[in-house]
């Protein structure tokens, strides 16, 4: 059993890697991560979870049932210090194991949660310059005539003051 901890800790530890940094592969492992919170898949799931939290309380009985025994006779039996080790290690690979797929579940949520942002802040982004370049057009519409007649005024007063420097001069 210790080997099969150690393979889901490191697999484990592979796929929090994957998802933490960008590689070509965590495209992948995140949409396989969405078929795996699809149908059937949260059952499954949280039926391995409770399972291995089974194990995990049983393995911490019996260290604690190990341990009550040495303090009960005490001496220490060499058979129970390499029973205790092998009950350590395995609570705390377990331990360890729940708390990795805890965080692999988390970084899924926020990278998905990021994506969503993204993509509505493009959007917000896009809906903003189409409705400022909307009312530039409005506005335009609206005061051409005045843009116009400031602008033949403006093209009039600066006749005049060309007109009147050469008298000056």
């Amino acid at each position: 059993m210790i080997q099969l901890l150690f393979t889901i800790v490191l697999a484990e530890m592979a796929l929090i890697m994957t998802l933490l940094f960008w590689t070509p592969l965590r495209k992948l492992v995140i949409m396989g991560l969405d078929q795996l919170k699809q149908g059937r898949g949260p059952l499954v799931t949280k039926s391995v979870g409770g399972t291995m939290v089974v194990v995990f309380g049983s393995s911490i009985y019996s260290l604690m049932k190990i341990q009550k025994r040495s303090t009960d006779s005490g001496i220490v039996n060499p058979t129970d210090q390499v029973l205790m080790a092998y009950r350590h290690l395995e609570v705390c690979l377990i331990g360890f194991s729940l708390f990795l797929a805890l965080m692999i579940d988390r970084l899924h949520y926020y990278i998905r949660e990021l994506q969503h942002l993204r993509k509505n802040l493009e959007m917000t982004k896009k809906y903003s310059q189409d409705s400022e370049q909307l009312e530039m057009r409005k506005f335009e519409e609206t005061n051409k005539p005045q843009v116009k007649q400031l602008e033949s005024e403006s093209k009039q007063s600066q006749n005049r003051q060309l007109s009147q420097k050469p008298a000056q001069g």
